[in-house]
């Protein structure tokens, strides 16, 4: 997603109008997006994963008559076939065994709302022709009951595989058509580098916010590396590799020896081949074991006390891994 003039990226008060962009793909997507707030067609969303499909869905609902109403995300492709009828209906009591009450499905809890259904393309046949009707009609049962109920829901689905009716055989045609009302293709990260500059700047502040920090920036060697990488996981890798940058940073400047790019290791780790006679890679043990603390400090934000209470180590263990990792390995 662009970045917000007055928030985050990924604020859930956003709105289409709080965005912009200096790329000409990413504005006409914007623009089309602005169109269809104003609609109550279904939406289609295609982009990467990554590329910001549920912040877009999201400023598109904030953006719309129905911004007062509830916005309920639901992965399609999280469930097997026998859970989409209980996630997405609801369930009455005693409909299964450990239904002890009547829960209501995220079709009812939409009502009056948004339904954003993420990864559709991933959903099975039977789960496709199950959501057709209630995608169409607003209609639905509750598992467990031959009660008819109905839902004023607005759907906006997403999904990061390419469809052009047929061009999924798995999917159905009749479901295409139904939930592709206004489709909006969301161009990767890669695809739109004038607006690089201004999401790093802004992650690299809200990162720092976050974990109680004066970052200011990043010096030449780290933002020449940033800006020349291809960033094939999107805005979701951005802003894991800033945070995880943020976090090593000792200093008020990220340096190029902070950054983990493309493989989830420290990009100054001098990659080691892995030797003809069959011998393990030097990289293995390190490598995991640096993943594993950046991984614990971004789950709590930061907070290098939180972070060694869940490794199990003292603050003193903790600092001292994250400078060994940090440095380059030896040859």
């Amino acid at each position: 997603m662009a970045i917000s003039r007055t928030r985050a990226y990924d604020d859930t008060a956003a709105t289409l109008g709080d965005f912009y962009t200096s790329d000409t793909i990413m504005q006409a997507c914007l623009d089309r997006a602005r169109v269809a707030a104003q609609t109550d067609l279904p939406i289609l969303i295609l982009g990467e994963s990554g590329a910001g499909k549920t912040i877009l869905a999201r400023a598109i609902h904030n953006s719309s008559r129905r911004n007062r109403g509830p916005f309920v995300s639901f992965n399609a492709a999280a469930l097997s076939d026998t859970l989409l009828d209980s996630q997405l209906f609801g369930h009455e009591r005693g409909a299964f065994t450990g239904a002890h009450q009547r829960v209501k499905g995220k079709f009812e809890l939409a009502h009056q709302g948004t339904l954003f259904l993420d990864e559709i393309a991933d959903l099975s046949p039977t789960g496709q022709s199950k959501i057709l009707r209630a995608v169409e009609y607003g209609e639905f049962e509750r598992l467990g009951s031959d009660a008819l109920q109905r839902a004023d829901v607005r759907v906006i689905s997403a999904t990061h595989r390419a469809m052009n009716g047929a061009g999924e055989q798995r999917f159905r045609q009749d479901l295409f058509f139904r939930i592709s009302g206004f489709t909006l293709t969301l161009p990767s990260l890669r695809e739109r580098p004038n607006d690089l500059p201004v999401l790093l700047a802004a992650e690299i502040q809200r990162a720092s916010e976050r974990q109680g920090k004066a970052i200011v920036g990043l010096n030449r060697a780290a933002a020449n590396r940033l800006l020349a990488y291809g960033w094939p996981g999107n805005l979701r890798e951005l802003s894991t590799v800033v945070h995880a940058a943020v976090a090593l940073a000792t200093a008020e400047v990220i340096g190029e020896e902070h950054l983990m790019l493309g493989t989830g290791v420290l990009e100054a780790t001098p990659v080691v081949p892995v030797a003809s006679n069959g011998n393990s890679k030097r990289r293995t043990l390190r490598d995991a074991m640096a993943g594993h603390i950046l991984q614990v400090l971004e789950d709590v934000g930061g907070n290098k006390r939180r972070a060694a209470r869940e490794l199990g180590v003292s603050r003193a263990t903790l600092d001292r891994k994250l400078r060994e990792i940090s440095r380059p390995a030896s040859r």
